[in-house]
Parts: C-alpha cells; structure tokens; sequence
C-alpha cells in the first residue's frame, strides 16, 4: 500500500514553485506512463497560467490549495480549495488566481 500526505507534498511544491523561474512544480504522485491512471500534484504561483493543451483522456481537478480557473473555449470554471472540476475533453487551460495546489487525476484513453 503507498501512502502519501497530499498536505506535506502541496507545501513541498508551493516552496519549489516559489524558488523556480517559472513559477510552477508538479510531480506524479501516482501512476505513470506505463499505466491508465495518473495522479499529478501541479503547484502554481498566483498569476501563473498552464497554457492550453489538449486532454489525454476522461480528467479531473481537486483544488487542494487556493483559486484556479479552468478555460475551454469560451467556458470557464473557477475552483477553490476543496472544489473537484471535471475537465472537458477539449482543449484548455488552467490559470492560478492565487498561489494554488491541485491534484489531477487523468486516465488514459
């Protein structure tokens, strides 16, 4: 069984994010590659946009820390701390409101 506190990572990750150039720090918290499911804990400072990609398959959000917005197309959802976004299959984009955590789940078509 793996066991990992969400919480310890989000700090870890806001403080990488802090140190960096870009602005941003993710790592896999589990899955990978190699399997259908991943888990991605992705940190971002406040202003700091991950620009629009497409979706890799079936897609969620959990805000773990702070405010995003989630943007495909002309729609758009924004998020807050314990808030879960379902991520359209489409193109789209994440923008960090305020110095933000979120943990995305995807699995792989």
């Amino acid at each position: 069984m793996l066991k990992f506190s969400l919480d310890a990572l989000a700090r870890e990750h806001l403080d990488r994010a802090a140190a960096g150039s870009a602005g941003r720090s993710a790592t896999t918290v589990y899955g990978g590659h190699e399997q259908s499911l991943r888990q991605t804990l992705v940190a971002l400072l406040a202003g700091i946009s991950l620009t629009e990609h497409g979706s890799p398959g079936e897609a969620t959000l959990i805000v773990l820390r702070g405010r995003v917005r989630l943007n495909a197309g002309a729609d758009a959802w924004e998020g807050r701390t314990g808030d879960l976004l379902a991520i359209p299959p489409a193109r789209h984009s994440l923008d960090a409101i305020e110095d933000s955590v979120v943990l995305l789940t995807v699995v792989k078509e």
